[in-house]
């Protein structure tokens, strides 16, 4: 029913007679010859099914979905196939919310991405003429109209999302948006740290308790607000323990992540106790009067923040709960602290772990101590701890020493060497507790070590009797030292 056709330069074509008897081609250009028997195979079942009225068979009939638009064009021209329906965008828009099933709030969030999409590309652009090139400019567009880098990301992966939903349908052969970077990435110079001072300051200025309830859940309980602010009762505190336990809405399709419990932090109770004494008989809710969720918290927070004189900082509600877990960051174990916040240990260093002006202070001031030279002291000084210990008999000699007295090198209950702080640099040691030393009744040799992989040479001799000397460089550190003395 068909044939095969090689063309010059490797270009093949098909030829078939049409149901009408006219002879007809189908050019395919530089393929290999197994693809061009594949395209044959489905032209014929094509070709069968017009003849006889069926639709064709299933695999064809997928093949004729994942199609491109080239050769799909190519099987319409010569009435194998009806042309492709293009879908407008808008019409697929509303499609595509119609079928989805979300929060309210995912709902207004993804709503921005469907309106930039409109105004861009107009309600009537078909789907299949939206090309890479179009979702790259739609991208730069954004970005140009001032949205801040990480809201051109969120908004570009949930395009992504939806021509992906295209794609499924059958609507596009492919995802044009499908490359467009959509990551979040962690703008640091957002970051703020809101101490202490700053937050009486703000707590003083609230207008009610349950403004202060509202700030102070936010920073030093690292609730997310205004969701998890919201869905707080009465009956999820628990006094008694002294746990609070949090719902959150925008975890919970993770496995156990709908809720999490967090301790009553000091700062907490006293405003929590407050409100609870001023909430109405048989109220559920521990938050009642903004519970709309038009109402804009952060305009309103601003002006608390402006009447407080202070500057408002970026990402108000979102630094309140990156600086509690920085906080809680300095005195529990991160795991502890990732499940009182609610996020994990790589969004945490990410997003919202912050170094401070304090840990600067701090470090400058020699509140930091490097690991290694401590714990090579603790495994020096019990060595060090039994070098005052005098030889069999009970008695040093003396002359042993050059006419010296022993020295006491021993270590108080605290490690400390404070008794070999004096005004000698130095002195002469002991024949017992240090390395590689070795007594003999004239005094001190040494041998020295070589180093690893060294060949001495043969010649070389080394004389005995060279005293060895331990110069104090500082607390903790003893040198043994070889004088370079002729003897």
């Amino acid at each position: 029913m068909a044939s095969i056709v090689n063309d010059p330069g490797g270009r093949k074509r098909i030829l078939f007679t049409a149901p009408d008897g006219a002879r007809k081609a189908v050019r395919l250009g530089k393929v290999s010859g197994k693809q061009a028997q594949g395209v044959k195979l489905h032209i014929e079942r094509l070709l069968s099914g017009k003849i006889l009225n069926q639709a064709p068979p299933e695999d064809t009939a997928y093949w004729l979905t994942q199609l491109d638009d080239f050769l799909y064009d190519r099987l319409a021209a010569v009435g194998l196939v009806d042309e492709r329906e293009s879908m407008p965008l808008g019409a697929f828009l509303d499609e595509y919310v119609r079928n989805r099933d979300v929060k309210a709030s995912t709902a207004t969030a993804c709503g921005h991405t469907y309106r930039n999409l409109r105004e861009y590309f107009g309600t009537e652009k078909p789907l299949r003429e939206i090309a890479v090139r179009d979702a790259e400019a739609w991208r730069t567009w954004m970005a140009d109209s001032g949205l801040s880098k990480n809201t051109v990301r969120r908004r570009s992966g949930i395009a992504k999302q939806v021509f992906s939903t295209a794609v499924k349908w059958g609507l596009i052969p492919a995802n044009p948006f499908k490359d467009l970077k959509a990551a979040v990435v962690a703008v640091k110079e957002k970051a703020y740290f809101v101490t202490r001072t700053e937050a009486e300051k703000i707590l003083e200025q609230c207008p009610d308790v349950e403004w202060r309830l509202l700030f102070a859940l936010s920073r030093f309980g690292g609730l997310r607000c205004p969701s998890e602010h919201l869905a707080l009762r009465w009956g999820d505190i628990d006094w008694q323990r002294q746990r609070i336990t949090v719902h959150s809405p925008k975890t919970e399709h993770h496995e156990g992540g709908g809720t999490r419990i967090i301790p009553i932090f000091p700062e907490l109770r006293p405003i929590l106790l407050e409100a609870f004494e001023r909430a109405d008989d048989g109220a559920e809710y521990v938050v009642t009067r903004y519970r709309d969720t038009t109402q804009n918290l952060r305009t309103q927070l601003t002006r608390i923040i402006r009447k407080a004189g202070l500057e408002p900082w970026a990402k108000l509600f979102h630094n309140l709960r990156a600086t509690r877990e920085t906080e809680l960051a300095e005195s529990w174990p991160l795991h502890v602290v990732c499940s009182w916040i609610g996020n994990s240990r790589a969004i945490a260093a990410k997003h919202y772990l912050q170094t401070t002006d304090d840990h600067y202070q701090r470090a400058a001031e020699g509140g930091a101590k490097c690991g290694a030279p401590e714990a090579q002291n603790e495994a020096q000084q019990p060595a060090a701890m039994t070098s005052n210990v005098p030889p069999e008999g009970g008695q040093y000699d003396t002359q042993t020493l050059g006419g010296q007295d022993p020295i006491d090198v021993s270590l108080d209950n605290s490690g400390n060497c404070d008794n070999l702080r004096n005004d000698n640099d130095l002195r002469l040691l002991g024949a017992v507790g240090f390395e590689p030393t070795k007594a003999h009744a004239n005094g001190f040799t040494a041998r020295p070590l070589w180093p690893l992989g060294h060949t001495p040479n043969p010649r070389t001799k080394y004389r005995p009797g060279r005293r060895i000397v331990c110069q104090i460089m500082m607390p903790r550190s003893i040198c043994l030292q070889t004088p370079r003395t002729r003897q």
